[in-house]
């Protein structure tokens, strides 16, 4: 059986690298897989605690996650060929398009 510490420092070193990859970096895309690294860090803990606990409580809410994780890449990849095709850049910095 994983200890409880172990899946927690994992999960603690994904979501720093998710956060660290939507900080540094400029490239949309890298920016949503960040995000989504930042999701799977969070579903490892809820699956952990959910185990840690005897409850299915945190499955169940790790299941929703991936549910709006599948939404979030479909509708940020459908932005991002949006401005690809009218800028032709995909960095974070240069797209104003939904400013005033």
């Amino acid at each position: 059986m994983i200890p409880l510490s172990a899946s927690t420092a994992v999960s603690a070193i994904l979501f720093m690298t998710g956060l660290l990859g939507v900080l540094v970096r400029r490239n949309f895309i890298i920016v949503l897989m960040s995000v989504e690294i930042m999701m799977n860090a969070a579903n490892i803990n809820l699956v952990a605690f959910s185990h840690y606990l005897e409850s299915m409580a945190g499955q169940l809410v790790a299941l929703f996650i991936i549910a709006i994780a599948a939404g979030e890449a479909a509708v940020g990849l459908a932005i991002i060929i949006v401005v690809f095709r009218g800028k032709i850049s995909t960095n974070v910095d240069e797209m104003n398009l939904l400013k005033w």
